[in-house]
């Protein structure tokens, strides 16, 4: 059974001051990061979706053996991401992806396995942290008609989620789920 990855990392980062893709946090780049967590739980393959500077981010990023896509889209908001990514998933053999925003440094490969391991075509869960739903999100192949569908604008995925029965998986022993939406978020991770 294949599960891929999906990370989008499109957007350009304004509270944040410029795309988050770009962060450098602990010597690598986020999307590097990220795409190496997916990598590392296992996931194959690992799609990246890009948007803003995407060839500074293709410039600079080493992204292994990832596909990565460009969202012309990408100032529409997360949604269109999503739907490109989950658009170039749905022609491989996969049975289920697990979702991760690029600005998400505290999740960790464990916790992407942790989803993983609950794929099933049928499969629909979400990490949570202390009772709050976060990332990574596991989505079933049956659930990608749906959710390409009705993602639009920086939902994602939100809608679908909150209209069909989602597996709350915690995962605060093994990660942080904190978003970066500033660069003084990054003191959470401090060295």
């Amino acid at each position: 059974m294949s599960i891929a990855g999906l990370l989008l990392a499109a957007g350009a980062g304004r509270r944040f001051g410029g795309p988050k893709a770009l962060v450098t946090h602990r010597g690598s780049l986020f999307v590097e990061s990220a795409a190496e967590t997916l990598r590392l739980a296992g996931c194959d393959p690992v799609v990246v979706v890009l948007g803003a500077a995407s060839d500074q981010v293709r410039a600079r990023a080493s992204l292994g053996a990832a596909l990565v896509l460009d969202n012309p889209d990408w100032p529409t908001g997360m949604g269109s991401s999503l739907r490109v990514g989950l658009t170039a998933v749905a022609a491989t053999a996969a049975t289920a992806v697990v979702v991760l925003p690029v600005d998400t440094p505290g999740v960790t490969a464990e916790a992407v396995r942790r989803l993983a391991a609950l794929a099933t075509p049928d499969a629909l869960a979400r990490a949570a942290f202390h009772g709050e739903p976060g990332h990574p999100v596991l989505i079933g192949r049956a659930h990608w008609a749906g959710v390409l569908e009705t993602s639009t604008g920086d939902a994602g995925a939100r809608d679908y989620l909150r209209a069909h029965d989602v597996l709350a998986v915690p995962c605060e022993d093994v990660a942080d789920g904190s978003d970066v939406d500033r660069p003084q978020d990054l003191g959470r991770w401090a060295e």
